[in-house]
Protein backbone atom coordinates (compact mmCIF):
# COMPACT_ATOMS: atom_id res chain seq x y z
CA UNK A 1 0.00 0.00 0.00
CA UNK A 2 1.26 3.74 -0.70
CA UNK A 3 -0.53 7.11 -0.23
CA UNK A 4 -0.58 10.35 -2.36
CA UNK A 5 -1.11 13.17 -0.73
CA UNK A 6 -2.99 16.33 -2.54
CA UNK A 7 -2.83 19.76 -0.96
CA UNK A 8 -5.20 22.10 -0.80
CA UNK A 9 -5.47 25.70 -2.22
CA UNK A 10 -3.15 28.80 -1.95
CA UNK A 11 -0.04 26.26 -0.07
CA UNK A 12 3.02 24.61 -1.60
CA UNK A 13 5.26 22.13 -0.13
CA UNK A 14 2.65 19.39 0.04
CA UNK A 15 5.18 17.39 1.61
CA UNK A 16 5.59 19.30 4.82
CA UNK A 17 1.64 19.73 5.58
CA UNK A 18 1.77 15.68 5.00
CA UNK A 19 5.28 15.38 6.98
CA UNK A 20 3.85 14.23 10.63
CA UNK A 21 1.27 11.67 9.31
CA UNK A 22 3.81 10.38 6.70
CA UNK A 23 6.58 10.12 9.74
CA UNK A 24 3.67 8.12 11.11
CA UNK A 25 2.97 5.59 8.15
CA UNK A 26 6.51 5.76 7.83
CA UNK A 27 7.05 3.66 10.59
CA UNK A 28 5.27 0.79 10.15
CA UNK A 29 6.25 0.53 6.26
CA UNK A 30 3.51 2.52 4.34
CA UNK A 31 5.47 4.58 2.08
CA UNK A 32 3.56 8.13 1.00
CA UNK A 33 4.23 10.66 -1.73
CA UNK A 34 2.79 14.65 -2.07
CA UNK A 35 2.37 15.42 -6.23
CA UNK A 36 3.35 19.09 -6.87
CA UNK A 37 0.53 21.42 -8.22
CA UNK A 38 1.73 23.91 -10.85
CA UNK A 39 -1.38 26.07 -10.09
CA UNK A 40 0.23 26.54 -6.73
CA UNK A 41 3.65 28.02 -8.15
CA UNK A 42 5.01 24.54 -7.70
CA UNK A 43 7.35 23.06 -10.06
CA UNK A 44 8.97 26.53 -11.72
CA UNK A 45 5.48 28.22 -13.30
CA UNK A 46 4.74 30.96 -11.15
CA UNK A 47 0.64 31.03 -10.94
CA UNK A 48 -1.25 33.76 -12.40
CA UNK A 49 -3.46 34.78 -15.36
CA UNK A 50 -0.98 33.05 -18.01
CA UNK A 51 0.32 30.00 -15.59
CA UNK A 52 -0.88 26.31 -15.22
CA UNK A 53 -4.39 25.45 -13.84
CA UNK A 54 -6.29 22.38 -13.21
CA UNK A 55 -5.30 21.13 -15.87
CA UNK A 56 -1.89 21.14 -14.98
CA UNK A 57 -2.54 20.17 -11.29
CA UNK A 58 -4.68 17.28 -12.95
CA UNK A 59 -1.72 15.67 -15.22
CA UNK A 60 0.99 16.48 -11.93
CA UNK A 61 -0.95 14.09 -9.79
CA UNK A 62 -2.35 11.55 -12.64
CA UNK A 63 1.31 11.47 -13.28
CA UNK A 64 2.33 10.23 -10.00
CA UNK A 65 -0.21 8.17 -9.42
CA UNK A 66 0.65 6.04 -12.61
CA UNK A 67 4.46 5.98 -11.09
CA UNK A 68 3.54 2.33 -9.59
CA UNK A 69 1.05 -0.26 -9.56
CA UNK A 70 0.98 -0.77 -6.16
CA UNK A 71 -2.21 -0.33 -4.00
CA UNK A 72 -2.95 3.19 -3.32
CA UNK A 73 -4.88 5.12 -0.93
CA UNK A 74 -5.58 9.07 -2.01
CA UNK A 75 -5.76 11.55 0.41
CA UNK A 76 -7.24 14.86 -1.00
CA UNK A 77 -7.59 17.85 1.34
CA UNK A 78 -9.67 21.01 0.78
CA UNK A 79 -9.01 22.24 -2.80
CA UNK A 80 -7.25 18.74 -3.66
CA UNK A 81 -10.57 17.06 -3.79
CA UNK A 82 -11.17 19.02 -7.19
CA UNK A 83 -8.15 17.62 -8.51
CA UNK A 84 -8.03 14.17 -7.33
CA UNK A 85 -11.66 13.67 -8.78
CA UNK A 86 -10.41 14.04 -12.40
CA UNK A 87 -6.52 12.94 -11.29
CA UNK A 88 -7.42 9.19 -9.53
CA UNK A 89 -10.78 8.82 -12.08
CA UNK A 90 -9.84 5.08 -13.98
CA UNK A 91 -6.97 4.56 -12.23
CA UNK A 92 -6.32 0.79 -11.60
CA UNK A 93 -4.25 1.12 -8.85
CA UNK A 94 -6.30 3.76 -6.59
CA UNK A 95 -8.41 1.41 -4.30
CA UNK A 96 -9.48 4.14 -1.90
CA UNK A 97 -10.18 7.80 -1.51
CA UNK A 98 -9.62 9.52 1.85
CA UNK A 99 -11.35 13.22 1.40
CA UNK A 100 -10.31 15.59 4.18
CA UNK A 101 -12.67 18.46 4.43
CA UNK A 102 -12.89 18.09 0.74
CA UNK A 103 -15.03 18.94 -2.15
CA UNK A 104 -16.84 16.45 -4.02
CA UNK A 105 -17.49 17.71 -7.70
CA UNK A 106 -19.98 16.37 -10.09
CA UNK A 107 -18.79 15.87 -13.47
CA UNK A 108 -18.65 19.87 -15.03
CA UNK A 109 -18.24 21.57 -11.70
CA UNK A 110 -15.77 24.15 -10.45
CA UNK A 111 -14.51 25.04 -7.47
CA UNK A 112 -16.79 28.22 -7.81
CA UNK A 113 -19.78 26.47 -7.92
CA UNK A 114 -19.74 25.96 -3.91
CA UNK A 115 -19.29 29.80 -3.39
CA UNK A 116 -22.15 32.66 -3.28
CA UNK A 117 -19.66 34.38 -6.21
CA UNK A 118 -17.80 36.52 -3.50
CA UNK A 119 -14.54 35.22 -2.12
CA UNK A 120 -14.49 33.69 1.56
CA UNK A 121 -13.14 36.32 3.80
CA UNK A 122 -9.67 35.16 4.62
CA UNK A 123 -9.14 35.42 0.99
CA UNK A 124 -7.55 37.99 -1.27
CA UNK A 125 -8.02 37.98 -5.23
CA UNK A 126 -5.55 39.89 -6.89
CA UNK A 127 -7.16 40.68 -10.42
CA UNK A 128 -4.05 42.59 -11.70
CA UNK A 129 -1.85 39.32 -11.90
CA UNK A 130 -4.78 36.85 -11.59
CA UNK A 131 -3.95 35.02 -8.75
CA UNK A 132 -5.63 34.33 -4.99
CA UNK A 133 -4.33 33.45 -1.88
CA UNK A 134 -4.90 33.24 2.19
CA UNK A 135 -4.51 36.76 4.07
CA UNK A 136 -1.73 35.83 6.28
CA UNK A 137 -3.51 37.85 9.39
CA UNK A 138 -6.23 35.08 9.38
CA UNK A 139 -4.62 31.84 8.41
CA UNK A 140 -4.13 30.68 12.12
CA UNK A 141 -7.50 31.74 13.45
CA UNK A 142 -9.32 29.92 10.21
CA UNK A 143 -7.62 27.09 9.97
CA UNK A 144 -4.89 26.23 11.84
CA UNK A 145 -6.10 27.16 15.28
CA UNK A 146 -5.86 23.99 16.83
CA UNK A 147 -1.83 23.36 15.74
CA UNK A 148 1.00 24.01 17.92
CA UNK A 149 2.59 27.67 17.58
CA UNK A 150 5.84 26.16 15.89
CA UNK A 151 3.51 24.54 13.52
CA UNK A 152 1.57 27.39 13.08
CA UNK A 153 4.91 29.96 12.30
CA UNK A 154 6.14 27.56 9.74
CA UNK A 155 2.50 27.04 7.84
CA UNK A 156 2.54 30.78 7.04
CA UNK A 157 6.02 30.06 5.92
CA UNK A 158 3.84 28.13 3.33
CA UNK A 159 0.95 30.14 1.88
CA UNK A 160 1.43 30.58 -2.26
CA UNK A 161 -0.47 32.40 -4.53
CA UNK A 162 -2.41 30.73 -6.08
CA UNK A 163 -3.50 31.03 -10.29
CA UNK A 164 -7.15 32.42 -9.74
CA UNK A 165 -8.37 30.64 -13.08
CA UNK A 166 -8.92 26.96 -11.08
CA UNK A 167 -11.78 28.46 -9.47
CA UNK A 168 -13.48 28.19 -12.50
CA UNK A 169 -12.36 25.14 -14.69
CA UNK A 170 -14.67 22.43 -14.24
CA UNK A 171 -13.73 18.95 -13.44
CA UNK A 172 -14.02 16.54 -16.71
CA UNK A 173 -14.47 13.46 -14.30
CA UNK A 174 -15.89 12.17 -10.75
CA UNK A 175 -13.42 9.55 -9.04
CA UNK A 176 -15.39 9.34 -6.28
CA UNK A 177 -18.11 7.95 -7.87
CA UNK A 178 -16.65 5.06 -9.11
CA UNK A 179 -13.96 4.29 -6.27
CA UNK A 180 -14.61 3.45 -2.50
CA UNK A 181 -14.10 7.04 -0.57
CA UNK A 182 -14.22 7.68 3.30
CA UNK A 183 -15.40 11.47 4.02
CA UNK A 184 -13.59 12.91 6.93
CA UNK A 185 -15.96 15.84 8.48
CA UNK A 186 -13.48 18.50 10.86
CA UNK A 187 -15.88 19.93 13.62
CA UNK A 188 -13.41 22.81 14.61
CA UNK A 189 -12.94 23.80 11.00
CA UNK A 190 -13.13 27.44 10.19
CA UNK A 191 -12.76 27.45 6.64
CA UNK A 192 -15.11 24.85 4.93
CA UNK A 193 -18.46 25.15 7.36
CA UNK A 194 -19.04 21.75 8.71
CA UNK A 195 -22.80 22.03 6.96
CA UNK A 196 -21.01 21.61 3.58
CA UNK A 197 -18.99 19.14 4.86
CA UNK A 198 -21.34 17.14 5.57
CA UNK A 199 -22.92 17.66 2.83
CA UNK A 200 -20.17 16.27 0.21
CA UNK A 201 -19.89 13.61 2.86
CA UNK A 202 -22.97 12.15 2.14
CA UNK A 203 -22.06 11.51 -1.26
CA UNK A 204 -19.17 9.14 0.20
CA UNK A 205 -19.37 5.58 0.29
CA UNK A 206 -18.77 6.47 4.23
CA UNK A 207 -18.29 9.12 6.92
CA UNK A 208 -16.22 9.94 9.99
CA UNK A 209 -15.90 12.89 12.17
CA UNK A 210 -12.43 14.29 13.91
CA UNK A 211 -12.55 16.65 16.91
CA UNK A 212 -10.12 18.78 14.52
CA UNK A 213 -9.34 22.25 12.45
CA UNK A 214 -9.08 22.07 8.88
CA UNK A 215 -5.29 20.09 8.77
CA UNK A 216 -6.14 17.01 10.98
CA UNK A 217 -2.91 15.51 9.33
CA UNK A 218 -0.93 17.97 11.73
CA UNK A 219 -3.14 18.72 14.29
CA UNK A 220 -3.62 14.63 15.23
CA UNK A 221 -1.91 12.44 13.01
CA UNK A 222 -1.96 9.61 14.89
CA UNK A 223 -6.23 9.85 14.15
CA UNK A 224 -5.47 9.92 10.48
CA UNK A 225 -2.76 7.76 10.20
CA UNK A 226 -4.94 5.33 12.28
CA UNK A 227 -8.09 6.09 9.92
CA UNK A 228 -5.47 5.44 6.64
CA UNK A 229 -4.42 1.79 8.16
CA UNK A 230 -7.63 0.80 8.81
CA UNK A 231 -8.29 1.37 5.16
Amino acid sequence: MRVVFVHGACVRDGAWWWHRTAELLREVGVPSVAPLLPSCGEGGCPGGADGPGLTEDVEAVRQVLHDGDEPTVVVAHSYGGIVTAEAAAGVSSVRHLLLVSSYLPEVGQSLSDFSDGTPAPFLYVDPDDGTFGVRPELLVETFLQDCDPETQVQAADKLARQSVKVTAQPVGAAAWQQAPSTYVVCLQDKGTPVERQREFARKASSAVELDTGHHPFLSQPAAVQNLLLSL
